[in-house]
């Protein structure tokens, strides 16, 4: 075997390591890329489970308040017509001053 044919062979070694080495890389690279992938998803799904119960918390807050001033409303409803007409006396001279 001559000194060409070592340099060659060598050189292919190297030319081999070099692409098992990229090879593992790249899929190293997927993998981590599909990792990151699923976290994403993860707090995409997290952030909106928070919002709809957030929102179902509001909702059931609002229907509760609407609740509560009709009962008011039946049972003093001549004080609920004055607050009523007080709070648009009040907003009537707010909405002229803008």
């Amino acid at each position: 075997m001559s000194q060409s044919d070592s340099t060659a062979s060598g050189e292919q070694g190297v030319v081999q390591s070099l692409k098992d080495k990229a090879s593992d890389m790249a899929s190293s690279l997927r993998d981590m890329g599909g990792n990151v992938k699923e976290a994403a998803v993860h707090q995409y799904e997290a952030a909106r489970d928070s919002a709809a119960e957030y929102y179902q918390a509001g909702k059931d807050k609002a229907a509760e308040w609407q609740e509560n001033i009709e009962q008011y409303v039946r049972e003093q409803p001549m004080k609920a017509v004055a607050i009523a007409a007080g709070v648009g006396v009040v907003l009537g001279f707010l909405w002229r001053r803008l």
